[in-house]
């Protein structure tokens, strides 16, 4: 399952077992084993002669040994099919590269150890701790079971269960049991008692079940054992040994006295309580949620993938494509991964609580979007008994669902209240991809059903008409130049800059962003950088176009901004917008254009680091918050950049807002939802706004020309006016502290500060 096939293989070739078949080969591999496993011993008669052991199914009688072993293989069997329908219902997805190369093998191994050892779950320290009990607890009690069997199955001169091997042995699986039981204990009060909202509002009779269930198989193995350490004793034997069984053996203490009779029938009795509640747990394993335990490490297994991080999925070109649908409306649209993913769903509702739409009181909630449509996809499985397998997490009786149609629970509203931040993605402990099922399903709504807001349609036509969707004239792009000597290059030549300043949409019309462009033009001459623009010739990037779902859009803007580049031989690009930054860098590829992209904050960090610009006498005597860009941050990993520039600023104080760095909240203007109405609850930048706001700061330092846009009209909006709090891209506020500076030194009067010898230079020095 680990790796799917893409294309059918030739017919000349191997016949290979689909991943469905797979999955009732292992199950009955298992089934077979554990079978075996209990007719072995009773054939060959290996018994251990050491006092210091534990004799398997010790006072069990003969008839429960073999419904044991009749049962057990059963069950294991039956899970093995249910899991082979589940199997089956990814495969009605598209295909979808994940294969296993030499390349990336090291990182798929990565990805599936940061999810086994709980590195995002880590991330909240008290859930993650909770969840780790639980998980790492069962595995330690499954490996000590398993431990127990191979040694049964051994030679007297090869079984290793004796000794100080077994009193090691009995240590770890007491220690285990009391992690488990604590871990599943602590979800109990976690999820019914203390409530935490993204818990409360998805808790179903499952999860009591499952709960119920794990509780019981920890409670009843400690009384099992309880009672045959008390069995073995009153039946005179030493059981010094078993004081290493630090659970068992003083439990086994309270019922000392108790005759051996009563004692066997307790034991027998806590046994059959201990055999069933794991009968119950394979009844449950394949039909609740509780199979993420495979499905989630598989899918951590196959987060690597062949395209950039922050890249959407590529389509043909639409204007040659055979293709007659576009996007995602019904579940085969979208890919087997994809669909797996809906079934490795945890539930845990960590995307809920970070997206920026629910919360301020938009339609979406993103782990509604992954199990909406596992819904869809369990409820119409053709192929399973009854045509349907259970859904991802327990559905109310009223909700019916009569095609494959994803719209059939998810609504357009939802999807279009997205601001495509990637928050969800990024703190999903199992690495489900969210964002790239809403894209998929805005591609479908755009381009099939014309199903879209009234107002992005205006932007659309702008970017059709006038290549921007600002619907300037493009005559006017190099306008905030006139006075700055800035060369503006004709596409019909070669480019002889090092660089090429790819100034973008914002950059070029809008008026704050008009100022950064201008700082960061300042700033490039100071530090000596060959650049030149494109002025009128520049066109949108379509990052907007393609996140709202509008393909065709994007590839009527791209297709003629590559031909440009490649025809000038532009190798190297400067980027002061995210958007712009993550469609040249990762999209463009797809295209055909590559080129070396750099953000204006990462260029700034590097010619401060190199020297070349001058910031020795930058000074602001203030305090500063940054907010992180997520199409600069999530999107592409930059956080350090724009913060070590900030840094470099001499006096400032620099102040991180509760929500930064991988947390950071959207500022509501991504995903196309700059160019969107926001009618519904709090308006993003308004709520992240309050946050800024909070920190004190006199300054907001930004790296995005939308975040700017969206932060200065929800610090005015909060009724701060700009001589109170400073809300600017990081070009300006470097270049005013350099400007500040520059100041300073000019004005003999002022106090300045000699950094080599820390002494205030206008200050007399005696004698002189």
């Amino acid at each position: 399952m680990a790796t799917h096939v893409d294309t059918p293989a030739a017919p000349s070739g191997p016949r290979r077992l689909k991943p469905y078949q797979l999955s009732i080969a292992i199950g009955s591999f298992v089934a077979a084993f554990t079978v075996v496993s209990g007719l072995l011993p009773l054939i060959t008669g290996w018994e251990s002669d050491s006092p210091i052991h534990r004799k398997v199914f010790g006072g069990i009688p003969g008839p429960l040994k073999v419904a044991f072993y009749t049962v057990i293989p059963v069950m294991i069997l039956w899970g093995s099919f249910r899991f082979a329908d589940r199997i089956r219902n990814w495969e009605r997805g598209a295909p979808d590269r994940r294969r296993t190369t030499t390349k990336n093998v090291k990182n798929r191994l990565a990805d599936f150890r940061a999810g086994v050892y709980m590195k995002t779950l880590l991330r909240d320290s008290a859930a993650g701790l909770m969840h780790s009990m639980i998980y790492f607890g069962f595995l330690v009690l499954l490996g000590v079971t398993t431990v127990l069997e191979i040694d049964h199955q051994m030679p007297e001169d090869l079984k290793f269960l004796h000794g100080d091997v077994y009193r090691g042995y009995a240590l770890v699986g007491d220690v285990a049991g009391v992690v488990f039981t604590v871990g599943v204990l602590w979800a109990i009060l976690r999820r019914y008692v203390q409530r935490p909202y993204r818990i409360r509002i998805k808790t179903k009779p499952e999860h009591a079940v499952i709960l119920g269930v794990l509780l019981a198989i920890g409670v009843s193995g400690f009384g099992a054992e309880m009672f045959r350490i008390a069995e073995n004793q009153a039946s005179g034997m030493n059981v010094d040994h078993e004081k290493w069984s630090v659970v068992g053996y003083p439990l086994a203490q309270l019922v000392d006295g108790w005759s051996v009779d009563s004692l066997q029938t307790w034991h027998q009795g806590w046994w059959i309580g201990h055999v069933l509640t794991f009968i119950a747990f394979l009844a449950i394993l394949p039909i609740t949620m509780l199979r993420h335990i495979f499905t989630s490490p598989l899918n951590m297994y196959l987060k690597d993938r062949d395209r950039p991080k922050g890249a959407m999925k590529a389509m043909p070109n639409l204007t040659e494509t055979s293709l007659e649908s576009f996007g995602a409306s019904v579940v085969e649209d979208f890919t087997w991964k994809q669909l797996l993913d809906t079934d490795a769903c945890t539930m845990c509702g960590r995307c809920t609580s970070v997206c920026p739409a629910h919360a301020t009181g938009k339609p979406l909630d993103p782990r509604e979007i992954v199990l909406k449509t596992g819904e869809v996809m369990a409820a119409t499985a053709a192929h399973a008994p009854g045509g349907r397998v259970t859904p991802p997490l327990g559905t109310d009786p009223e909700i019916t669902i009569g095609a494959n149609s994803l719209f059939e629970r998810i609504t357009a509203e939802e999807i279009w209240s997205c601001t495509s931040c990637k928050a969800c993605d990024e703190i999903c402990p199992v690495n489900i991809e969210i964002l790239d099922k809403i894209l998929d399903m805005r591609r479908y709504l755009s381009l099939m059903e014309s199903n879209f807001p009234a107002e992005l349609g205006n932007a659309y036509r702008a970017m059709e008409n006038q290549g921007n969707p600002w619907g300037m004239n493009q005559g006017e792009r190099a306008d905030w130049a006139k006075d700055l000597d800035v060369d503006v290059v004709d596409p019909g030549e070669a480019l002889s800059h090092e660089y090429l300043y790819w100034v973008g949409c914002a950059g070029s019309f809008d008026d704050k962003n008009k100022k950064v462009t201008q700082s960061m033009a300042k700033l490039l001459r100071r530090a000596g950088i060959d650049v030149a623009i494109l002025g009128p010739s520049e066109m949108c990037t379509g990052d907007s176009a393609r996140r709202s779902g509008n393909e065709y859009l994007f590839q009527m803007l791209a297709m003629p901004n590559v031909e440009v580049l490649n025809g000038m031989g532009v190798k190297k690009i400067i980027t002061q917008c995210p958007h712009c930054f993550n469609t040249l860098a990762n999209e463009y590829p797809q295209l055909g254009g590559n080129y070396e992209v750099i953000h204006h904050t990462q260029l700034l960090e590097q010619l401060i680091d190199s020297g070349k610009l001058d910031v020795s006498n930058a000074t602001l005597e203030e305090r500063i918050t940054y907010h992180d860009s997520c199409y600069l941050g999530r999107h592409n990993d930059v956080y350090l950049a724009p913060r070590k520039v900030v840094a470099s600023i001499k006096g400032i104080e620099v102040v991180e807002m509760s929500r930064n760095g991988t947390k950071g909240m959207c500022c509501g203007a991504g995903g196309a939802r700059m160019w969107m109405e926001e009618s519904i609850g709090t308006k993003v930048n308004d709520e992240r706004a309050r946050e800024a706001l909070s920190t004190g700061a006199t300054r907001v330092a930004t790296a995005c020309p939308f975040c700017y846009i969206m932060l200065d009209d929800g610090v005015k909006g909060a009724g701060v006016d700009e001589d109170q709090v400073r809300v600017g891209d990081i070009a300006i506020h470097l270049l005013e502290a350099i400007e500040n500076g520059e100041r300073e030194l000019a004005n003999p009067g002022a106090p300045l500060l000699d950094l080599d010898n820390h002494v205030n230079v206008n200050t007399p020095v005696a004698g002189e």
